[in-house]
């Protein structure tokens, strides 16, 4: 009977204590709160200022070359001028280590200078009899689609390569050719002038870009990028004489106008998160 009583006392005296401690203990914290919602999301603005260095691969004329014949042209010069140019674009950052981006930009006028000279059928090989110099100007709008694979951030610095398509609409502006020489059937000197009307071409275009990002802030990056741009051909419209006559319907084509751009960037993130690695990052995470 000792026994039993003990028994019961014990169990008892444990249950209160167990509820005593049980008492005791803090209740159980509150779920935390969901996320704020992240407002922009990968979104970003663009803007781009540059300087071009354009080439043009050739200048012909084949309506005038076919109702005129000649036996050789040679061409001393034929070259655009830089010029600025700048553009705005809005992008989509998908991960650390792509984005996509839609751009617009308007390249500024480029002043053009050709020479070169011509050779008459039935002249000596390698004589030369008449001499022309070109001058004119260029603009472009430009739309590109661009693609970009970013290689990682050291620093706050990021390594990009990219590429590009879209349209270009090239304007051949304020073309004249001036020319002088000697008949050599006669030997009479004489000198021509011919004006071309302005014209506007639309081709397709195409760009491999690389350069450096730097994330100033979360939200804000500076680019320093290099583009090489394929514009494809510029045309002038219909050439006319000095006096005003137009023996043969003919236009100037500037055949593959490309460039090589320096450009100055900087991107604007929308969201309130960026995909790039903290400025400043701890050597070594406690916890």
């Amino acid at each position: 009977m000792g026994q039993i009583a003990r028994l019961v006392f014990t169990t008892v005296a444990s249950l209160g204590v167990s509820q005593a401690l049980a008492a005791d203990l803090l209740p159980p914290p509150p779920p935390p709160p969901p996320p704020p919602a992240e407002i922009g999301g990968g979104w970003y603005l663009r803007g781009d200022i540059g300087m071009t260095n354009q080439k043009v691969d050739k200048v012909v004329n084949p309506q005038l070359d076919a109702a005129f014949p000649v036996a050789r042209v040679a061409f001393d010069q034929s070259e655009f001028a830089s010029a600025p140019f700048f553009g705005l674009g809005v992008g989509y950052q998908f991960n650390s280590y792509f984005r996509v981006d839609v751009t617009g930009e308007y390249r500024g006028r480029s002043s053009y200078r050709g020479t070169d000279r011509v050779g008459w059928l039935g002249t000596p090989a390698g004589t030369y009899n008449q001499t022309n110099d070109f001058t004119g100007s260029k603009t472009e709008y430009v739309g590109l689609l661009n693609a970009y694979v970013d290689l990682g951030t050291w620093h706050g610095i990021t390594p990009f390569i990219g590429a590009g398509v879209g349209f270009a609409n090239v304007s051949i502006d304020n073309f004249r050719d001036a020319g002088q020489g000697i008949n050599p059937f006669t030997g009479n000197g004489f000198t021509s002038l011919a004006t071309s009307g302005n014209k506007s071409k639309t081709n397709f275009a195409w760009a491999l870009m690389a350069g450096l990002g730097y994330q100033v802030t979360d939200n804000l990056t500076l680019e320093l990028g290099y583009r090489y741009i394929n514009l494809g051909d510029g045309e002038t419209g219909d050439s006319v004489s000095f006096n005003g006559a137009n023996a043969v319907p003919d236009s100037w084509k500037f055949k593959d106008i490309t460039s090589h751009d320096l450009k100055f960037g900087m991107r604007w993130a929308l969201g309130s998160e960026t995909y790039y690695e903290p400025r400043h990052r701890p050597l070594v995470t406690k916890y």
